[in-house]
Formats: structure tokens, C-alpha cells, sequence
């Protein structure tokens, strides 16, 4: 028998650090209002920290647990923090950390359906369940020609749906030869800066995309998209892909799906709606105006991993004609061949993304679903809403600052009213200040704090600190 040293964890010693990270992340949920919200090191401060050099020897598994604390942890924005008041939130809880640990353990890369049949069907399945709890269409459902997959992001889920559209609008050739130059998609100023990446990755170009002035209430206004369709077409252009936003990145404008759709189905364009956080607004019945017209859709996309308690990433991307979809991602080698595959009786969710490669996401979503119910999702959802609102009229009542933008549900967009320079300062002492953590946005050119309710511990005293903060700070600055 050989007397060589073993350099694996062993079972019984994972099961011994196992518990050691489960309650370290456990204590850390206990104490995470003791840290300030926006970490406060300098760039390369955590880099300084850790050696110059990997260890030659295996260390000790303790001493990588103390470095989380003492090197790791300052440099770490706590994002699950209920003082996050920041972007749009990427909350996590305890049956999705959970779901990711089972996930992470099986290890399995269910890029076929053959090399992991519960990884493939428990996603169909818990997609199917969502089109229910968002009374989507149910054209999005695996059981008839549309069906869902979970994406990492919503970026990579419009650049899909982007693709599908070139496809469709030059019959799949624009995968043989390259695109000439013609192509024209359409969103919103608004609209997330991913729609702007995609375009670039798609080999349309940015002089191709087009973006949409908007109402006074920062939606698209579709007169001014139908305007600009029979501009490009009349140029000799073609208009193949347009981006509605259900709940925009910097005032949580929602488009007008309705007449957008109409446009698309009147002019044969590829249309995706992006609802990336608002969309999960949708699982209680008073706030499903927000999808008013999504049945004209080609494809959506919203994100479990912003309001839904699903840690990152997860993102649900919906297609109502799934064989455009795989006809534009697929590729088969040989080495991938196997009788499953070609039963035709499966789906192999490496064809639906860019990614040969996945890991098993519909866990912690699965997990969450039961975890919670649909009963417990909306509690929490409504909760935030009314923190939100109740935000909103501090903001109306008071003399110091006025409201910038609509705030249908959970991000308020508000400013001081003495003006820009005030509003930088006034953003950069909350930070600072490690109380809460707030970014900002421009509208009507003008610089706008934006409070976002998102964060899945955030209770009524985390917004009376984060109101009487922001009151001291701004009394402090006149």
C-alpha cells in the first residue's frame, strides 16, 4: 500500500470545514449591519494584502477561512445588506445559497440533456411553473412550440434574442456570410446598456442601433419608433429586432408594450421585452398591468436573481417560437451526437445560449419556489413596494427634495432641489458614511439619486436610518 500523502479533502474533512462555512456564512448574515454597506478600501488596498506568490504547500483550511475575514472581507460592498439601497438589488436567502451548494456539489455540466436528464428537466419544469406565477403567455411554455431556459444574465438573454432576430429577418443566412451592413434594431434611450453591447456582439453595429426618444414619464414613445422604422426601411435599411422595457435601470419607466407590439407584428420585427427586475412584480395579481400586452412578444426575459431571492446569476428567458432559437445557436459535432439528441424527443439547452457549458441554476430556483410559495414571494414583493412608496411621499412632503421620475413600484428617483453639484456631494457623504449604500442617474439632465427597495432583510427601520441619514447629511451641506 502506498504511503504517498493524499492532497484531496476528504469526506469527513469536508464535512467538518462544511459546517465551519455554513456557519461562518450564517454569522456573517448576523453581523452584516455592522459593516459599511459600500466597502471603503482604496484600489490595490486587497491586492497589497495577499502574497506575492501561491503557496508551494497546501495551507491549513482554517487559516483560508481567517483570510476571509481579515484580507477578504473588507473589500467586500455587502450587497445583502438591508441598508443596499443600490442599482437594482441581486438579493440572495438561505434556500437559494442552499440550492447553490447542491448545485456546486453534484457538479454536473448539463449542457445535453443526456449528460444530466434531472438538470434539463427540472428547469423546463420550473420554467413551465413561472409562466403560471407571472400569467405569461402560454406560448412561453415547453409544451407547445415556445419554451423557457435559464440564462446567466439579461444581457445574454436579449443578445439571444437579438440573434434569433437577424436570423429570422435574413432567413438564417446572416450565419453563413456575416451580416452587409443593413440590419437595424431598436430600444429606447433608456434602455439597459446591454441592448448596446449586443448589438456590437451581433455584428450589427452601434450606428445600427437606434434609440428611442422617450415620454415625459421616460417610456418610448412608439409614435417616434414607427417614425424611424419607415425612415430605415425607406433608406433601404431592414428593422429586424426592437427591446421594450418592463421597469428601466435608471426610473423604472415601463414601455408601452401594447402599441410597441403592434408595430413589431404590423412590420414583421422580432420583439423582446427586457423586465429584468420589475418582472418578478408580476407574481401578485395588482401589478400584472405591468406586462399589459407581453402575448405580442417574441421573447422576455426577467431576472430571479434581482427580487425573486435567487442569488446570482439566474436569469428566465422566454421564447415563444424555441426552433428560431436553436436554429440560430445550434452547432453538433460529432462528439456530441447521441441517441437522445437525435430522438428529437429531448431538449438540450446548449442550443437555447451562447455557452456550451451550465451548471444545474433551476435548483436554487427550485428551491426558492417551494421554499417560499407563491404565498411568501408576494408578501416580501408587496412589502417592498409599500417601503418604497411610503419613501416616495417622505420625499413629496418634504422641503429639501422633490421626486424626479414616476415610481410605479420599489426604486424612487429623487433629488435635492438645490441642484446638481449639491446631489454629487449629497451622494458621496451617504456612501462614505457606510450607512447606506445609494447610486445615481441622469434625467432631464440633471443628476438623480435612485433608492431602490430590493434587498431581502429590509425592514421599516433600515428606511427610517436611511431617511433621517439623508436628512442629516443634506442639512449638513446647506
Amino acid at each position: 500500500m502506498s504511503n504517498e500523502k493524499g492532497f484531496h479533502m476528504t469526506p469527513e474533512d469536508f464535512r467538518h470545514y462544511g459546517r465551519a462555512v455554513v456557519d461562518w456564512i450564517a454569522d456573517y448574515y448576523e453581523r452584516i449591519e455592522s459593516f459599511p454597506v459600500l466597502s471603503q478600501v482604496q484600489p490595490g488596498q486587497i491586492r497589497g494584502s495577499l502574497p506575492p506568490s501561491p503557496p508551494l504547500h497546501g495551507e491549513a483550511f482554517e487559516n483560508i477561512l481567517q483570510d476571509m475575514e481579515t484580507l477578504i472581507l473588507p473589500g467586500v460592498t455587502h450587497w445583502q445588506s438591508p441598508n443596499f439601497f443600490a442599482f437594482f438589488p441581486a438579493n440572495a436567502s438561505g434556500p437559494a445559497i442552499l440550492g447553490e451548494l447542491l448545485s456546486a456539489g453534484l457538479g454536473i455540466q448539463g449542457m445535453l440533456w443526456a449528460t444530466s436528464p434531472a438538470c434539463t428537466e427540472l428547469e423546463t419544469h420550473v420554467l413551465d411553473w413561472l409562466v403560471d406565477m407571472l400569467d405569461l403567455p402560454s406560448k412561453f411554455k415547453s409544451t407547445g412550440s415556445g419554451g423557457g431556459v435559464i440564462q446567466d444574465s439579461a444581457s445574454s438573454a436579449s443578445l439571444c434574442a437579438l440573434l434569433a432576430a437577424r436570423e429570422r429577418a435574413t432567413d438564417f443566412g446572416s450565419n453563413q456570410h456575416g451580416c452587409d451592413g443593413r440590419l437595424v434594431a431598436y430600444a429606447s434611450t433608456q434602455a439597459h446598456s446591454s441592448i448596446e453591447k449586443a448589438v456590437k456582439i451581433a455584428g450589427l453595429g452601434r450606428q445600427n442601433l437606434r434609440l428611442i426618444e422617450v415620454d415625459n414619464r421616460f417610456a418610448l414613445r412608439p409614435d417616434a419608433l414607427a417614425r424611424q422604422i419607415e425612415q430605415d426601411r425607406h433608406a433601404g435599411l431592414i428593422p429586424c429586432f426592437v427591446c421594450a422595457t418592463v421597469g428601466t435601470t435608471s426610473s423604472n419607466a415601463i414601455d408601452p408594450l401594447p402599441e410597441i407590439g403592434r408595430i413589431c407584428r404590423n412590420a414583421g420585427i422580432w420583439f423582446h421585452v427586457d423586465a429584468a427586475m420589475s418582472g418578478t412584480a408580476a407574481l401578485c395579481p395588482e401589478y400584472r398591468y405591468i406586462h399589459a400586452g407581453i402575448g405580442l412578444a417574441d421573447s422576455y426575459c426577467f431576472n430571479p436573481h434581482k427580487w425573486m431571492f435567487t442569488n446570482f446569476d439566474c436569469d428566465c428567458f422566454y421564447v415563444a417560437d424555441r426552433g428560431s432559437l436553436i436554429k440560430t445557436l445550434s452547432v453538433l459535432p460529432e462528439y456530441l451526437r447521441n441517441k437522445a439528441t437525435e430522438s428529437g424527443a429531448v431538449i438540450d439547452y446548449r442550443d437555447w445560449h451562447i455557452p456550451l457549458g451550465r451548471r444545474f441554476r433551476s435548483l436554487k430556483l427550485w428551491f426558492v419556489i417551494r421554499y417560499y410559495g407563491i404565498e411568501g414571494l408576494r408578501f416580501h414583493i408587496r412589502r417592498h413596494v409599500e417601503l418604497a412608496q411610503d419613501f416616495a411621499r417622505w420625499v413629496e412632503e418634504s422641503h429639501r427634495f422633490e421626486i424626479a421620475a414616476p415610481a410605479p413600484l420599489n426604486l424612487v428617483c429623487f433629488r435635492h432641489r438645490g441642484g446638481d453639484e449639491i446631489n454629487r456631494k449629497l451622494l458621496d457623504r451617504i456612501n462614505r458614511s457606510g450607512k447606506l449604500y445609494l447610486t445615481h442617474t441622469t434625467l432631464n439632465d440633471r443628476i438623480t439619486l435612485r433608492l431602490c427597495v430590493g434587498q431581502t432583510h429590509t425592514e421599516e427601520r433600515h428606511m427610517q436610518r436611511a431617511r433621517k441619514t439623508i436628512e442629516e447629511i443634506a442639512a449638513a451641506l446647506e
